[in-house]
């Protein structure tokens, strides 16, 4: 059972005031109170767990949010195969100099 599944008195309790590590206030989810950094993050939190309950500004925030983090995700993968294709072939040079 999810969070959000649950009556609002066995959901967990953001306290009044709650400030995140970094300092800064948060958003809480209007659901279930899970507090988030953003906004952009609170929309994907509604999304994924409050799908049946989204009126039609949440839902294209949720899809705008959703088509970000697709498009982030995707970058940081091309990213991470060119760290790896230039170590792999640092690491082929080097054997080939070295042995």
């Amino acid at each position: 059972m999810t969070t959000s599944e649950r009556p609002p008195e066995q959901r967990p309790a953001v306290p009044d005031g709650y400030v995140d590590p970094d300092g800064d206030d948060h958003v809480a989810c209007e659901y279930c109170g899970a507090p988030f950094a953003d906004e952009e993050l609170l929309a994907l939190h509604r999304g994924l767990d409050h799908e049946g309950r989204l009126t039609e500004t949440e839902r294209e925030a949720f899809e705008s949010a959703y088509g970000d983090e697709a498009e982030d995700i995707r970058l940081f993968r091309l990213k991470a195969l060119a760290v790896l294709v230039a170590l792999y072939f640092f690491l082929l040079m080097t054997y080939s100099v070295f042995a």
